[in-house]
């Protein structure tokens, strides 16, 4: 997917100019990222772990999600945000994906017509209220339809895997809302009657710091740099690629051992690398994170972003705990490659203006 991904996005740039193309090549890319969604909820739904947390702003990231949905259908709907809603500690993609489901099953469950509400707001669970939360503070999005609502028989079973309330649908929206839900510490409870419509309601905790304000940068972020790249071969000269066109000198190396003899190499050069990327499942005898442990021995302030297609490894949900400045999922497009790497020259020029020594 990173491959097919990585050479349409400049693909698309190149065919500007000829419309039959260039429309050819955005419905590929829709296509594609239809797959990669049912890839991803596949994938949440196969792994346990942690998710990649981080203060998020979730009234903005409720009012995208549910605009994308709305856009399209003769739905109308309400939106009520509390002030000073607090933010929650989530992987934002899942949270959007959550958000999205929900939303769509309200769409659906009206036919595309009707009227939904969502509110977003805050909310403390303490020991007087017997609920599945431990006490504390919440933020709670709910989502309400005025649909076809559902069966008692089908309420006791709606987060589980494949069943399938209405005649579209592939049974795994509501089980991936659970299990991201469940991941992220928090809760999701349905209350529906049928003919009168259904109330979603997600509870997810509160996080104690303010989302972290990043500057506004353009669709695609180019830069200049040097790059050290150790991802998998299948994708080692697409991602190269990609990383040229975005104004970066690139070297690669196959596997953990070639990556740090690669990066000695350069610093005694004089020509050190400013940000390596490393994939958690490079081959070889030493893997990723081996190889950002030998690299640290050479130079603690190395910049290192993890790479991996599962978002819930352990290395990828606390990624700063491991040493690393940053992560990047896969399958990832030419936009996300060139954020994270423009994020993290930042990151790491910022460190050695303070003093600090660069990659």
């Amino acid at each position: 997917m990173t491959v097919i991904f990585g050479n349409i996005s400049p693909a698309r740039m190149q065919a500007e100019a000829d419309e039959a193309l260039n429309a050819r090549l955005a419905e590929t890319k829709r296509a594609i990222t239809q797959a990669m969604d049912v890839m991803q909820q596949l994938l949440t739904l196969s792994q346990s772990g942690a998710a990649v947390g981080k203060p998020v702003d979730i009234a903005e990231l409720a009012t995208s999600a549910v605009r994308l949905v709305w856009r399209g259908t003769p739905v109308r709907y309400g939106f009520a945000v509390t002030p000073d809603v607090w933010p929650v500690i989530a992987d934002s993609g899942q949270l959007s994906q959550v958000v999205n489901n929900v939303v769509i099953n309200a769409v659906q469950a009206m036919n595309g017509a009707g009227e939904m509400e969502m509110v977003v707001e805050n909310e403390i669970i303490d020991l007087s209220r017997v609920t599945l939360l431990q006490p504390g503070r919440y933020v709670r999005i709910w989502v309400r339809d005025h649909g076809v609502g559902i069966s008692r028989e089908h309420l006791s079973c709606i987060f589980d895997l494949y069943v399938l309330t209405k005649p579209r649908g592939s049974g795994l929206g509501l089980a991936v809302t659970y299990s991201v839900i469940k991941n992220h510490h928090g809760h999701v409870e349905v209350e529906s009657k049928l003919g009168e419509g259904s109330t979603f309601s997600i509870f997810l905790p509160a996080a104690e710091e303010a989302p972290e304000a990043l500057p506004a940068l353009p669709a695609v972020a180019t830069g200049g740099g040097r790059i050290l790249l150790v991802v998998d071969e299948d994708i080692l000269a697409t991602t190269g690629a990609m990383l040229r066109r975005l104004g970066y000198t690139v070297d690669t190396a196959h596997d953990g051992q070639a990556a740090v003899r690669a990066y000695c190499d350069a610093r005694a050069a004089g020509v050190p690398y400013d940000v390596a990327i490393v994939d958690l499942t490079a081959p070889g005898g030493m893997g990723g994170r081996a190889a950002l442990d030998e690299l640290r021995t050479h130079n603690p302030h190395v910049v290192a972003i993890a790479s991996s297609g599962y978002s819930h490894d352990p290395v990828m949900a606390n990624y700063r705990i491991h040493g690393f400045a940053g992560v990047l999922i896969k399958p990832y497009t030419l936009h996300e490659l060139s954020i994270a790497v423009h994020n993290r020259l930042h990151v790491g020029r910022c460190a050695t203006c303070a003093g600090g020594e660069q990659s």
